[in-house]
């Protein structure tokens, strides 16, 4: 283990009080001399009640006024002359309107530094990872600029273009590919340059539902890509010419690599990834929350390649630090933001009592307030996390939902975690792996929820699978949930419905959702819990053969 994870592991485990009054301090002291600051009249010396009786439990409205000052050159409007504005990360806007997230220098630095704990962790438990290649799916830092001339994209892209040369030799993918704007142009240059290396050891992209639809799109286009593997081309129209240049010395000619692929097709009818990175040890994607749902799909395609969460982090910030494979579960990094909880039960209360982090109690839900260096104060980001332990002194934490995707017809209080785990109770038993699925409510006299489905490729589903896969997921839900339970048994509910769409709904779908939240591909956070009930006013064709209902 590294001198400085075993810091940041003995600072977690034996002082997250005293650290994150430091924090806070720090972080008061970086941005003292901003408009916000003075405004507010925020200053490092004020004690922590102080610091809460100035600044409400708030959201994005609270420092929208000044980010829009920044944004147009101002950067003294929110920020310290020592805290250098980088770029603007934007959100995915999965539950509001896309916002604008600054990146300042000090921010970066603690976002690097907790991406460097996440690596010297995973290779601590695989050290043969040190030997070989990383495959990293990111996106552009640079998608469009603010009027000051400020960059705004993913924070992602930003980072791996500031690799040194040394480092990037080990990434796959060089960082000019996530500059490539069309969706399907830039997976055919990602697949293009993987599937050309054997020697890749780590796949690591937020969403697992990215790697899935990588592998997809792979059987889709496999003899394409082979054959450019073959040249040493990457036909792709939509690729610029200046992207292409750039990517000259990764599209060398490979026969012999070419010949392997084409091998593995022909005997196999696809490309699969354990033949064709034989070495693959690790996959690290997020596992908490929806993204869960996507796992056991993930563990069957890779052949059980074990799995290593992202930790809890967003465009606003990082929050977790995960400690083994196979978990959503994180420690809490004490050492960058000043966090705050409040619990589920009392978060509407017009003076809800905020926690300190020493303060949780295993097995309690909160929502997660953030203080950070890019100028969010108790900035509310709606992430319900359960306090699943202790490290020492510090909580971990496993996120569950947005607090906006619990869905509430009759007073059943849905929430998108029950959803999913209803969703792989029933998976397990039946053996059907979806390859996504969302729950939406009908309305009706009684009402119901409709559980929309993608099935795998391959021979089609029996009816009678799918019928008992209604029945499987109806139990589960009512296991999860009492009040759903109680209120199916009085008929206040009526029964689920299961519906298959094609994958050109789904598409469709996504598509929509990107448009309006102006995120990336890599930022789309699928919703398996969609409480608005004109989620079927999408596609054209609900009902019909493919619906199924529990008896």
């Amino acid at each position: 283990m590294s001198r400085s994870r075993r810091a940041f592991l003995l600072a977690a485990h034996a002082t997250c009080r005293d650290s994150q009054r430091q924090v806070l301090k720090r972080l008061l002291r970086l941005n003292q001399e901003s408009q916000f600051s003075r405004d507010l009249g925020l200053n490092p010396n004020m004690s922590l009640q102080e610091f809460r009786e100035r600044i409400p439990v708030s959201d994005y409205e609270l420092v929208r006024p000044y980010v829009e000052k920044v944004a147009a050159g101002d950067h003294a409007a929110l920020l310290g002359t020592e805290n250098r504005l980088l770029m603007f990360a934007v959100t995915s806007g999965t539950t509001a309107e896309a916002k604008l997230i600054p990146v300042t220098s000090r921010f970066l630095d603690d976002y690097r530094r907790g991406w460097q704990m996440w690596g010297i962790g995973a290779y601590s438990e695989h050290s043969l990872l040190q030997k070989l290649n990383i495959l990293q799916v990111s996106s552009s830092h640079q998608r469009f600029y603010t009027a000051g001339g400020t960059p705004c994209g993913n924070i992602s892209g930003l980072v791996a273009s500031m690799q040194k040369p040394l480092v990037r030799t080990l990434y796959t993918i060089p960082a000019a590919v996530a500059e490539i704007t069309e969706t399907n142009s830039r997976r055919y240059a990602i697949l293009r340059l993987a599937l050309a290396d054997p020697h890749i050891g780590m796949l690591i992209t937020a969403n697992p539902s990215t790697l899935l639809q990588l592998i997809e799109f792979c059987q889709t286009h496999a003899s394409e890509l082979i054959r450019d593997i073959h040249d040493g081309t990457l036909r792709c129209p939509d690729i610029s010419p200046e992207i292409l240049s750039g990517l000259r010395n990764r599209l060398r000619p490979n026969r012999l690599r070419a010949r392997e692929l084409e091998s593995m097709l022909i005997q196999q009818g696809r490309l699969c990834p354990h033949l064709v990175w034989p070495r693959l040890g690790l996959l690290g994607v997020w596992c908490g929350g929806s993204a869960g749902a996507y796992i056991p799909r993930l563990k069957e395609i890779f052949q059980q390649t074990p799995v290593r969460d992202h930790g809890l982090h967003a465009s606003e910030g990082r929050m977790t630090l995960p400690l083994h494979d196979e978990s959503p579960a994180g420690v809490l990094e004490v050492q960058t933001h000043f966090f705050e909880f409040l619990p589920v039960d009392c978060a509407d209360s017009q003076t809800p009592d905020a926690l300190e982090a020493h303060e949780l109690q295993e097995g309690h839900e909160y929502f997660i307030l953030l203080t950070t260096s890019s100028g969010l104060y108790r900035y509310n980001i709606r992430d319900v996390v359960r306090c699943t332990g202790y490290y020492g002194s510090t909580p971990i934490l496993e996120f569950l939902h947005k607090g906006a995707h619990i869905s509430s017809i009759t007073g059943e209080k849905l929430a998108e975690s029950q959803v999913v785990e209803a969703v792989r109770r029933a998976s397990e038993l039946l053996r059907l792996c979806l390859v996504q699925f969302t729950l939406t409510p009908r309305w009706g006299n009684p009402p119901e929820y409709v559980l929309f489905v993608q099935l795998p490729d391959g021979p089609p589903v029996v009816l009678e699978r799918l019928e008992q896969f209604a029945v499987a997921f109806d139990s589960a839900l009512r296991h999860t949930n009492i009040e759903y339970a109680e209120k199916r048994a009085t008929g206040r509910l009526n029964a689920v419905r299961v519906c298959d769409l094609p994958r050109s709904d789904w598409q469709r779908f996504a598509e929509w959702r990107m448009a309006r939240a102006g995120g990336s591909p890599e930022q789309y956070k699928h919703p398996c819990l969609f409480p608005d009930p004109t989620f079927q006013g999408f596609f054209q064709a609900i009902a019909g053969s493919g619906d199924y209902r529990v008896t």
